[in-house]
């Protein structure tokens, strides 16, 4: 006759977590180790030689031009409306002149108010001009 099996005493198997753990930490660990490694190898070390003219590597200055649903016009930060932004536009492209100018216009905005802005930042000479909008919302 054959021997009955109790299944009762068999254990229940076990996932041991913690050697999952410390391999996860030790490829974390290696990886940003040679990442900084890689970073340094793509760059070689070169002493540039002083210029005036030399440009700087800087970012473009953006600047927000953003009209509301009255059709009230605000240059930049400004917490007030702005009159005429073509004085002001003219004097940030004399001081920077590859400024970049990113009209937000409400969503309720009148056309015809995005357009005359867009036209006032054309006359006052910006050339990098674009309209901000949010992704995905309609």
């Amino acid at each position: 006759m054959r021997g009955k099996r109790n299944f009762h005493l068999l254990s229940q198997p076990e996932v041991i977590i913690i050697p999952m753990i410390d391999i996860m930490l030790f490829l974390l660990v290696f990886f940003m180790v040679s990442t900084i490694y890689m970073v340094h190898l793509n760059t070689l070390p070169v002493n540039l030689p002083a210029a005036q003219a030399a440009r700087s590597e800087t970012k473009p200055t953006v600047v927000s031009v953003t009209v509301n649903k009255a059709g009230h016009v605000f240059y930049d930060m400004d917490a007030k409306p702005t009159a005429g932004i073509s004085e002001r536009v003219k004097k940030t492209l004399a001081e920077k002149p590859e400024t970049i100018f990113v009209i937000r216009g409400d969503r309720d905005t009148n056309y015809a108010d995005i357009t005359s802005v867009l036209d006032s930042l054309k006359a006052a000479g910006a050339r990098h001009v674009s309209l901000a909008a949010e992704s995905g919302k309609r």
